[in-house]
């Protein structure tokens, strides 16, 4: 909720209080009424209700009774429009925002989109969210997705193994989709319809057991995660090469905040075969050249050839990654 909403509900809260406050130690001071007795009075008056009452006014208590009707009954008044007032902005906010995420979404090209924003999706939208890549999160839980909205990102609540949530989220035109669902039955069904609906579309997923990974495999993912498998390689390769483990760690995390490593990809309509010296500059290193055919070069040397299709396998600075694609597109 707005903080401007909070706030006026704390502000129209508080005018009541303060209402029944002052009209119940009035009653008791001046009439001596009990302390029930005044909060009913006071409830009573400022509320319009009518009722007599509880027994006649002095002359004081009527003067007092006065000012309880004028300020009391003017509080309840604008507490009564400022509740209208707000369940009809959020209201409006929320038929508007759903107008405005669906403009979003369709507006969307080559964008990924991440199934589940629980503990694996989450950190895999952090990841496109730093890189600023374009994507949306598809969660059934209201409150994740809000958690998600709260940190900037385009989030739907919607059951993700329906096709018209993956409709909805643009899967026609998406580049790539994770399917990061707690079951693995739950993320085979969403790569069966995603892969249905877009053949074309590149999908990774996690598993919690092997078995199910080649069945993930075999419905159609692209690469599919075993996280227990995985872990434990890592805690066996940080005993047997710890200082392979630091290396890869610092490549992926702490090489700096205008620095990265990524993959940059030769397009296809180019002619010929560039030697790697042609179109390198001195803010990139290439690590690997990964052939079309599936073949990988590591470390190449200056005289290598690229072609259409080879992706390089690079780290630098930004600006130097944008330039050895506009040298790769020209």
């Amino acid at each position: 909720m707005p903080r401007r909403l909070v706030r006026r509900i704390l502000l129209t809260a508080g005018l009541l209080c303060i209402a029944l406050v002052v009209g119940t130690t009035g009653f008791v001071l001046i009439e001596g009424y009990s302390w029930f007795d005044g909060f009913y009075m006071t409830l009573t008056t400022i509320t319009t209700v009518g009722y007599q009452e509880l027994r006649p006014l002095s002359r004081s208590g009527r003067i007092f009774n006065s000012f309880v009707i004028f300020f009391g009954v003017s509080a309840m008044f604008l507490a009564l429009g400022a509740m209208t007032q707000t369940i009809i902005e959020l209201e409006l906010e929320d038929r508007y925002g759903k107008r405005r995420k669906r403009r979003m979404i369709s507006s969307l090209h080559d964008h990924f989109i991440v199934c589940g924003f629980g503990r694996v999706g989450r950190h895999a939208s952090y990841e496109f969210q730093r890189v600023k890549a374009p994507f949306v999160v598809i969660d059934s839980n209201e409150v994740r997705v809000a958690k998600a909205a709260n940190a900037g990102m385009l989030a739907v609540a919607a059951d993700a193994t329906q096709d018209d949530s993956l409709r909805e989220a643009g899967v026609l035109r998406a580049k790539g989709l994770i399917a990061a669902l707690p079951s693995d039955a739950e993320n085979l069904f969403i790569i069966l319809s995603a892969k249905t609906l877009n053949p074309k579309l590149t999908v990774v997923t996690r598993a919690s057991e092997v078995e199910a990974g080649e069945k993930l495999h075999r419905a159609g993912a692209d690469t599919v995660f075993t996280p227990y498998a995985l872990a434990g390689r890592q805690l066996a390769d940080a005993l047997l090469r710890p200082h392979v483990v630091e290396f890869l760690d610092f490549v992926r995390s702490n090489i700096g905040p205008h620095v990265t490593m990524e993959q940059v990809r030769v397009p296809p309509k180019t002619e010929g075969a560039h030697r790697l010296s042609e179109l390198l500059n001195s803010e990139v290193v290439v690590l690997a050249i990964r052939k079309e055919g599936g073949e990988t070069i590591f470390n190449p040397p200056h005289e290598s050839k690229v072609s259409a299709g080879d992706f390089l396998i690079v780290v630098g600075e930004r600006s130097g990654l944008q330039k050895l694609e506009k040298n790769l597109t020209s």
